[in-house]
């Protein structure tokens, strides 16, 4: 299928691995001209080497932190025509409530949602002027399902849904869409370090981890295993093509079954 991406100018923040880089491997290989973003320019320069060598594409990059509104202007300075704005910028961490700082809570609000809404806010001017845009932040099935054990990050994830509805109702009758993806447990980067060193400090495989996690804490998944950040990236590239133009203001799981609900 052509998703009718060629020659779009595409912002994928956070996008250095993961989810992100994936996503933006995605775009680019529907054709469109992807900016990748990183916090270091180390890493910026080693996924756009990586990204081209895979498509053949000619991605750009920007290296800044784009949870400092400073940064995020000067993005929006340098490339001001992005067409679509992949709010992927995020960050999570294991803390007991009790412990999570009011620090943390600003810094976790800073970077998963305000980071996005900014973003969203410098690129509609010219959304706006062409009619047709695509805004997409990239939530957590944690939105719907708050984890105890991150409470912080489960919120910043619930307001993504918020500012994703609320902005697409204020742009209803355009030719921009906004829309939220829900994934679930991905073997993203992140999670691949943080559930290795878990398991090697029980003594168990990769695997075994997952299969009691499964079992344990996330029961309810129907496909039994963590997904891969290219089936997360699939779902969003289509999302942020011509041809989703009638999917605008929703919630899109990708979530492997474990929000337990039809709707």
């Amino acid at each position: 299928m052509d998703l009718q991406l060629t020659g779009k100018l595409a912002l994928v923040s956070g996008s250095t691995a993961g989810i992100g880089y994936a996503i933006a491997e995605a775009l680019a290989r529907e054709g469109a001209r992807v900016i990748v973003n990183g916090r270091t320019q180390a890493a910026v320069d080693a996924s756009v080497a990586k990204l081209k060598a895979a498509t053949g594409g000619a991605p750009s990059g920007f290296a800044g932190d784009l949870a400092d509104a400073a940064v995020a202007e000067a993005l929006a300075r340098r490339h001001p025509d992005v067409e679509i704005l992949v709010n992927n910028l995020g960050t999570f961490e294991v803390k007991a409530f009790e412990e999570i700082t009011d620090a943390d809570w600003r810094r976790f609000f800073d970077t998963n949602v305000l980071s996005g809404a900014r973003l969203a806010r410098l690129y509609l001017p010219a959304m706006k002027r062409r009619n047709w845009g695509r805004i997409i932040f990239i939530s957590s099935e944690s939105a719907v399902q708050i984890p105890v054990e991150m409470i912080h990050y489960g919120m910043t994830k619930t307001a993504q849904l918020a500012v994703s509805r609320g902005l697409a109702e204020a742009l209803a009758g355009t030719g921009i869409t906004v829309n939220s993806i829900l994934p679930g447990p991905t073997r993203s980067r992140g999670v691949e370090e943080f559930v290795q060193a878990f398991a090697e400090a029980e003594g168990k495989s990769f695997e075994a981890f997952q299969s009691e996690f499964f079992q344990k804490v996330r029961p309810t998944s129907l496909i039994k295993r963590f997904a891969s950040p290219a089936e997360v990236a699939t779902l969003v590239a289509y999302v942020a093509s011509p041809l989703a133009s009638a999917t605008t203001g929703a919630a899109l799981r990708v979530d492997g079954g474990v929000i337990k609900s039809a709707f």
